[in-house]
């Protein structure tokens, strides 16, 4: 399978269901993405529409328009969007089957698999292409339960939760990823969604593919086996959910799979209520904090930002107010890039101090 790719993000592209397209445009991980497929935005740079900054990747009106204009048809088709229902619509259906008869590998990250649909299967072999469903879990009798294993690791660990979903905390993990491994330190980033397994994450899983019994235990031994394979000088590991949502455990899962010692905080200060759930209000920072501290036996020692509808003064002031507030590091590491909040882990875990670096302890 080659590597270059087109996401199919149709009227979502830069939203919260869009969010897997979002994810890839930023970071593509294993795919050269040469394309979005969104007619609501079709001729506009990905890059700029995004974040203010072009990357060269186009977006589409269409997936006949897009085969038309590239210079040479992508090996990848992947499915951009992920809605709360997690299935496909009608019309959705339909482009997959074009992108198969264009003899393109289906990369699908929904809860609706598409190996066990009889006629996409049966169209993919006709045509010679692969479905990829990301979601789609091991088979049953290799699933496991905690172990208790992970009380015997002692590598720091360290989880970007959030006050919503899609609030940009997968973004906020690569981000630190990607500074310590600047900084020269050895990391292990542990996936828990499916965008980051699209992108390439070594360790992970699609964590609400599984009972959540069974999800604390996968976790654990992701951990593990990232811990056996490495030995790490830091784990960061993916986010999903909130610990307050009503409507998700995978928070639970998280911190009870991976006993994280650390945890980062991502927040949308404009969003007023929940993004799926718009009858909900959003907690608020202190409320969450506390939450997740009297849950677990961690401390949340830094607060990251998720810039939507916020302009630029507005960023500096909340950043400002924050760190007055709840006496803690605060920063947009879109904007600023992560640096405050790895010197914040620094201090936090004397073993990744100067000297002490590459021990894996």
């Amino acid at each position: 399978m080659g590597n270059q790719a087109i996401i199919y993000c149709e009227n979502q592209f830069g939203t919260m269901d869009g969010k897997t397209a979002n994810g890839l445009v930023r970071e593509s991980g294993i795919y050269d993405i040469v394309g979005i497929i969104d007619s609501t935005k079709a001729g506009l740079d990905a890059g700029e529409y995004l974040d203010q900054k072009k990357n060269g990747i186009p977006i589409y009106a269409s997936l006949d328009e897009a085969l038309t204009m590239l210079p040479e048809k992508p090996q990848v088709f992947i499915f951009g969007i992920a809605p709360a229902q997690a299935f496909l619509q009608k019309q959705e259906r339909q482009v997959i089957f074009q992108a198969i008869e264009a003899g393109m590998h289906i990369v699908n990250p929904l809860q609706e698999f598409l190996t066990d649909d009889p006629e996409m299967v049966k169209y993919a072999e006709r045509f010679g292409v692969t479905i990829r469903d990301i979601r789609k879990p091991k088979p049953r009798s290799e699933w496991q339960i905690f172990s208790g294993r992970i009380l015997n690791i002692d590598t720091p660990r360290v989880t970007v939760l959030g006050t919503d979903g899609a609030c940009g905390k997968r973004t906020t993990a690569i981000e630190l990823v990607k500074e310590f491994r600047r900084r020269g330190y050895k990391v292990a980033f542990i996936a828990t969604g499916q965008t980051a397994l699209i992108q390439g994450a070594k360790y992970g899983l699609a964590m609400d593919a599984f009972p959540l019994q069974y999800v604390i235990g996968e976790l654990e031994n992701e951990v593990i086996r990232a811990y056996e394979e490495e030995h790490p000088d830091i784990m960061v590991i993916e986010g999903q959910g909130a610990l307050s949502h009503p409507a998700y455990s995978s928070s639970v899962g998280i911190l009870k799979g991976t006993r994280p010692q650390a945890v980062i905080l991502q927040h949308p200060p404009k969003r007023k209520v929940l993004g799926d759930f718009p009858f909900l209000p959003m907690p608020d920072v202190v409320s969450e904090i506390k939450l997740i501290e009297h849950f677990a036996r961690t401390k949340v020692v830094a607060i990251t930002l998720n810039h939507e509808q916020m302009t630029e003064k507005e960023i500096d002031q909340t950043i400002k107010a924050y760190e007055r507030l709840y006496q803690l590091p605060t920063t947009d590491v879109l904007k600023y890039g992560p640096g405050k909040i790895v010197d914040q882990l620094i201090d936090v875990f004397p073993s990744l101090q100067k000297g002490m670096v590459g021990t894996g302890l």
